[in-house]
């Protein structure tokens, strides 16, 4: 189906974005491709797709893949119908079937009698019923977008299907519809996502760097099992090496000092037994070149191992490499923090929700709002933030600290650099060197601090957004988190997700991650 040998990509200034990309995806096969942001995941799938050039290398592809990108504001200006490169085969069959039956038209018609009925069903399978195939892909939702590009595999029934974050813009209902579709499918797939529910559902896994490609043959429970064998083997190495440093240390002192006790008798003989100046020279010289040298032997070992060590540290899991150091939030457990009663909320004459909303939320518990697309999760934020006010039912909001982290972390201001961006949440006072350690137990070194936050990726945004929490004097009391894990890579989740169990505030967040969900404990659920 696929065979990519030894594939590189560089950029247009010569810097190379990966190389050594070589694997292989059967017929049939359901393969997830994993890695860091930025090390050329959607690039790769672009190269496959036929959509972007690469620098060397080989690709054997024995059938056009079908691409559903990530982003979609290249279309928004195209129909459905033109977007799924179906226009003109439904324009050749409705002529046809008015009776203008041309060479032309039974050409590009192709015999494809029955693309009428499957877009139908395609479109009622993603619930996109009430969308026309004439309309502008500019009118509609992040969600819908995708869901139409998913249709299209329906519709054109494709043996390859490259897929890049296909359930990022989802909501559960979406979600779930693609889990079923990803089961039932007989196309070989190769999928780039940080949905951990979805990897579960593919039988390989890519595990991409800048370098090179590991395959692991299994789903992505497979895989961290596979990675946390690797993990413990390399803390056993790391542990290992340390003890071997130590020793090597310890060898080091011992060996001079009795060199340095056997020089000072040598000497004190010498000059007792009355040798000649120019001999004790001669052998002081000796001495001297005895100890260089072993000095040398030592420094090597020592210096070698030093060097095995910074390697073995480099390569444990960022999450081994960080520390958060939340202060708890001031207010007392079971504190109720927001009650509404029979609340909702209306544009025009028309209520948001059905039902009238009833919930109570108190201090340390962790709610999630879920509701589909369009529901009013966002409204109900803004409730809870005191922003707008219910236009029937009352809100009780208790006096706290409340912060609204966005997906985009919009907070961060984007003509800041890092450094500055971490002083203007430091009403706490810290000293200069203090919020420089600070950033770099976010993993933001000595030389990224110049870094605007415009050019961050998501995952450096999120990290300095929770490293801007900790400068504070006074950890909020309650956090929102709106769609947490968008545009987050698997390693970057795994941070959030520590860093939230760490947090002993109140949380409450939009997700549509039920992984992630589960991972930090929720307590209640509020369903729109």
């Amino acid at each position: 189906m696929l065979i990519i040998h030894d594939l590189c990509c560089q950029h247009e200034n010569t810097d190379v974005l990966f190389k050594n990309i070589s694997f292989t995806v059967n017929q049939h096969e359901k393969v997830a491709l994993i890695g860091s942001n930025g090390v050329g995941k959607s690039t790769l799938l672009k190269i496959v797709a036929e959509e972007s050039s690469y620098f060397s290398g080989e690709i054997i592809c024995s059938s056009k893949p079908y691409f559903v990108p990530q982003l979609f504001g290249q279309f928004n200006d195209f129909t459905i119908a033109e977007a799924l490169k179906i226009k003109s085969k439904l324009e050749a069959l409705k002529q046809i079937l008015e009776g203008v039956v041309t060479e032309e038209n039974l050409e590009v018609l192709n015999d494809d009698w029955t693309i009428e009925d499957r877009c139908a069903e395609a479109l009622k399978y993603w619930k996109l019923e009430k969308l026309n195939l004439d309309q502008k892909l500019a009118t509609l939702s992040g969600g819908q977008k995708t869901k139409v590009f998913l249709a299209g595999i329906m519709i054109h029934q494709p043996d390859f299907v490259v897929l890049d974050e296909p359930s990022n813009h989802l909501d559960f209902e979406g979600r779930q519809l693609l889990y079923d579709f990803i089961k039932s499918t007989s196309s070989a797939l190769l999928v780039v996502s940080h949905d951990r529910t979805l990897l579960n559902i593919l039988n390989k896994i890519l595990k991409m760097n800048k370098n090179g490609i590991t395959v692991y043959g299994g789903n992505y429970e497979f895989y961290t099992q596979q990675k946390q064998i690797e993990q413990n083997s390399l803390k056993e190495d790391l542990q290992s090496k340390e003890k071997a440093l130590r020793k090597a240390k310890e060898k080091e002192r011992e060996s001079l000092e009795r060199q340095q006790k056997l020089d000072a008798r040598g000497k004190k003989k010498q000059e007792k037994s009355g040798t000649a100046r120019i001999m004790m020279n001669t052998l002081r010289n000796k001495a001297e070149n005895s100890s260089s040298k072993m000095k040398e032997v030592h420094s090597e070992k020592i210096s070698g191992l030093s060097q095995d060590l910074r390697e073995l540290r480099s390569a444990l899991p960022v999450l081994e490499q960080m520390k958060f150091g939340f202060d708890n939030a001031l207010l007392h457990k079971g504190k109720m923090l927001i009650k509404a009663v029979g609340i909702n909320f209306s544009f025009g004459n028309e209520p948001l929700w059905k039902n009238n909303l009833d919930f109570e939320i108190n201090s340390g518990e962790r709610a999630v709002i879920k509701g589909l697309n369009g529901s009013g999760k966002t409204t109900l934020i803004k409730i809870i933030l005191g922003e707008i006010i219910p236009t029937k039912g009352n809100i009780y909001l208790a006096d706290k600290k409340a912060i609204y982290i966005d997906q985009d972390y919009s907070l961060l201001q984007k003509n800041l650099k890092i450094y500055e961006q971490a002083q203007a949440f430091n009403d706490s006072g810290l000293e200069e060197h203090d919020v420089r350690m600070r950033l770099n137990r976010f993993l933001f070194s000595q030389n990224d601090l110049d870094k605007p936050c415009n050019a961050l990726s998501g995952g450096e945004r999120m990290r300095l957004m929770l490293c801007c929490l900790t400068m504070s004097k006074k950890t909020p009391d309650l956090i929102i988190l709106d769609e947490p894990t968008n545009n987050l890579d698997i390693q970057n989740i795994e941070i959030l997700t520590a860093a939230v169990n760490e947090y002993e505030g109140t949380l409450v967040l939009v997700s549509h991650d039920n992984h992630f969900l589960d991972e930090i404990g929720i307590t209640k659920t509020i369903l729109l």
